[in-house]
């Protein structure tokens, strides 16, 4: 070892600092250093062909050591792939895809041989979750050409976008779509379209998702390709659900459900179901609903789609709470989380924390319900989930309405409502304009709070949310009857009571008439359902 390293003079001067005397451990991470500094230094002076030789000899070796070389993956534009078959060169196929760089001068290393395990080590690195699955798509676009390069920019792109990073994957969509338009590849060019229209949507621009999808699908049409129209009508389906066209988005999900049916492919009618599913539990078909998320689950756990399996278990842990069934409802978010964390699916752990929020405030754990609200909000921000971002917003406002933040609740309500408008979210803009009419009406603000009410029922009846327009009427009706309006709000009172009666949800209808009961005291008039004002 140096003696500058560890000299007196050095040691007593940081005693004088206040810091410790490198003791083993620095001194066994020096001679690393050093080591790793001689090492460069020593493989800086081979030649060039040299260096490639070594390289293309570590490749040897390694495969050897593995059994040999894993056989050729179908092509990245293959429409119809079969499953990926592990092999034992797995754990080191980036390892192998850097030595057959360097040893790309030597005759014993093929270039192909590069593009397999490029391809190998980004498919690995996605199926466990480990980080370079991007950065091995974009490696591999780089020495590709034509459709095969904007395939290798597509699979960026997805990456990109399940780890969180719409930016990235736009970029990277909007790349594959140049090369796919530039070689004539209209299929290509279709499925790039599907899936940038999943980031614009993903980040709120609904028009542009719309167009981009019905791109897609128009794409396909032309192409006469049946099968792969399932994939926008699928996403179609969803927007028009996301933005309360709910007949037309049920519509949508029984097409693309049909396609997947009869072309056999089990892993997208599991994900249709639960489109399906979705629809149901929009509309207050309850029952239906949890028989179609069961089948969908049922097929997610069949084909190994553990990401959906997540998301399932998440919808279905919604109706567990919205039916009453609260222990059941909290033990499946659990599991939706843990699912969603093990593929690395921060998006949907960000929804699943928020539900699960819901779940801790319901049951008088608020303190918890804040806390979780938070880290859904950041995950939100995190991966630029603005839709997901205002509902969370909206959902802290009303923790810090009823713990008497008026002015922090004021000003989330509003925030959240520029979001729902923004990204085109009407059902949630109806619901963020309930609930500032009732800290309107709390504030003093009557006259804003009575046209705030009106305003957000004519949404909830325009995008067919039964419940939160059977939630609001009851609401309304309360403030009707603090205003003096005591037959209006029976009146009121008794459709809210008709809407979620229909919807068939005894806990919702608990809930509201125990919270009008209560407001019935305490302004001292005769509780609505008694039929008193």
């Amino acid at each position: 070892m140096n003696a500058a390293f560890d000299s007196p003079d050095l040691r007593e001067r940081q005693r004088a600092e206040g810091r410790r005397s490198p003791g083993p451990d620095s001194a066994e991470a020096a001679y690393v250093f050093r080591h790793a500094l001689l090492r460069d230094a020593a493989y800086q002076l081979q030649l060039p062909g040299d260096r490639a030789r070594l390289h293309a000899l570590a490749f040897a070796l390694i495969e050897d050591l593995c059994g040999g070389r894993p056989p050729e993956p179908p092509p990245l534009d293959a429409p119809d792939p079969p499953p990926f078959a592990p092999h034992a060169t797995d754990p080191f196929a980036r390892e192998l895809a850097q030595h057959a760089r360097e040893a790309i001068r030597s005759p014993a290393v093929p270039a192909s041989a590069l593009h397999l395990y490029l391809q190998r080590a980004a498919v690995v690195a996605e199926r466990t979750i480990q980080p370079g699955a991007e950065e091995c798509w974009l490696e591999l676009a780089d020495i590709l050409e034509g459709t095969l390069q904007g395939a290798a920019f597509l699979h960026a792109g997805q990456v990109a976008r399940a780890r969180g990073r719409p930016g990235s994957a736009e970029i990277h969509f909007s790349k594959g779509l140049a090369v796919s338009r530039a070689v004539g590849d209209r299929r290509q060019e279709a499925l790039v379209l599907g899936s940038l229209g999943i980031v614009h949507q993903d980040t709120g621009r609904i028009e542009e998702a719309e167009r981009t999808y019905g791109e897609a699908l128009s794409i396909h049409r032309e192409l006469d390709d049946r099968r792969a129209q399932g994939l926008p009508l699928a996403n179609l389906g969803n927007l028009y659900g996301e933005t309360g066209r709910l007949e037309q988005a049920e519509r949508t999900h029984e097409q693309a459900l049909a396609i997947h049916r009869e072309f056999g492919n089990r892993r997208l009618a599991g994900i249709s179901l639960g489109n399906l599913a979705n629809c149901c539990l929009a509309t207050g078909r309850l029952e239906q609903a949890e028989r179609l998320y069961e089948q969908a689950l049922e097929i997610d756990r069949a084909v190994g789609n553990r990401s959906y399996e997540g998301l399932e278990l998440g919808n279905l842990a919604l109706l567990f709470n919205m039916t009453g069934r609260v222990e059941q409802a909290e033990r499946t978010y659990e599991e939706a989380l843990a699912i969603h964390r093990e593929v690395g699916n921060r998006r949907w752990e960000g929804t699943a924390l928020g539900s699960l929020a819901v779940v801790f405030k319901e049951t008088g754990r608020v303190e918890a319900a804040e806390r979780t609200y938070e880290r859904a909000l950041a995950i939100h921000r995190e991966v630029g989930n603005r839709r997901g971002e205002g509902v969370a917003l909206g959902q802290l406002a009303n923790i810090y309405q009823e713990s008497g933040r008026v002015e922090e609740a004021e000003t989330a309500y509003e925030r959240a409502l520029a979001i729902h408008r923004e990204v085109g979210n009407p059902r949630f803009e109806g619901i963020e304009l309930a609930n500032l009419a009732s800290l309107y009406y709390e504030s003093g603000r009557i006259e804003q709070a009575g046209s705030f009410f009106l305003r957000a029922l004519e949404i909830m009846r325009a995008t067919g949310d039964l419940r939160s327009e059977g939630l609001t009427q009851g609401s309304f009706a309360v403030f009707l009857a603090r205003t003096g309006r005591a037959a209006e709000a029976r009146a009121r009172w008794a459709e809210g009571v008709e809407t979620l009666n229909r919807r068939g949800n005894a806990k919702d209808l608990r809930r509201m008439t125990e919270d009008m009961r209560a407001a019935c005291a305490k302004a001292g008039t005769a509780p609505l359902d008694e039929g008193g004002g």
